[in-house]
């Protein structure tokens, strides 16, 4: 099986913690040179300085935040034109939640700009050079609410499902190129912004942080929450020459969790 990235240019974006940063340190295990993106250069920098480095590979940071898809879009085409990318990870952290009948006009106008705008921008500077090597890989790491809604996250679960759309329309737009773009759904991952979560259910139960996780785990066959680790397995497999037929995919990795086909 053919899973080297070497010679191959990644960009992840989200990298600063959690999935995306696992996701940069696989693919650089793989031996792609990776350009992380979040808007904290110090975290980014301690990524890089983590990341595996082989003969040939480079990485690279790139302090933008997401909220202006303008200088994302920038920051990525002069990163691209002196080092064009075959592999795309889109990751950003996810709305604030509540109930999506409450939700501001500008809460869902915030949630599109960072998920689908920065997405847009950010395919638009790398498909080019994509096209020319005739290799590339558009990965986004979304949510299972694509399959499932999950109570209490309206914002999330509006802009998750555009993204997926987003998605299976352009793997059909760029699949003659040899372009794949598909997306990978975490269920229950053991993140910054899952505890985060956690803490707020809790409080509004009146139960403790521990009582709410015990009702989360029980949901997952596995019984258990993912590692971010193993979400990024899936991405560097997804953008390896392996997975060169996989395209218009929405993957869970959720433990079994979801419980549509």
């Amino acid at each position: 099986m053919n899973l080297s990235l070497a010679e191959k240019h990644a960009i992840v974006c989200g990298a600063s913690q959690g999935i995306g940063r696992e996701c940069a340190l696989a693919l650089a295990e793989l031996g792609a040179s990776v350009t992380v993106l979040a808007r904290n250069e110090q975290a980014l920098a301690e990524v890089v300085a983590s990341m595996s480095k082989r003969d040939g590979q480079r990485h690279e940071l790139v302090a933008v935040d997401f909220v202006d898809p303008t200088r994302v879009g920038l920051a990525i085409k002069a990163r691209v034109s002196s080092a064009p990318a075959q592999i795309l990870v889109n990751n950003t952290g996810g709305p604030p939640e509540g109930p999506a009948h409450s939700a501001t006009s500008e809460e869902y106008f915030a949630a599109f700009t960072k998920h689908l705008l920065c997405n847009q921008v950010l395919v638009q500077a790398v498909v080019p050079g994509m096209k020319a090597a005739g290799y590339g890989r558009i990965i986004n790491i979304i949510s299972i609410s694509v399959k499932e809604p999950i109570p209490g996250l309206g914002v999330s679960n509006t802009v998750r499902g555009a993204v997926a759309s987003w998605a299976k329309t352009l793997a059909r737009e760029l699949g003659p190129d040899h372009i794949t773009v598909n997306n990978v759904l975490p269920g229950f991952t053991n993140t910054a912004r899952l505890h985060a979560l956690i803490a707020s259910k809790a409080k509004r139960m009146g139960v403790s942080d521990e009582e709410v996780m015990a009702q989360m785990r029980a949901q997952v066959p596995l019984g258990r929450f993912a590692e971010p680790r193993e979400t990024a397995q899936v991405v560097a497999f997804l953008a390896s020459p392996a997975a060169s037929y996989v395209n218009g995919i929405n993957l869970p990795v959720d433990g079994g969790r979801t419980l549509s086909l």
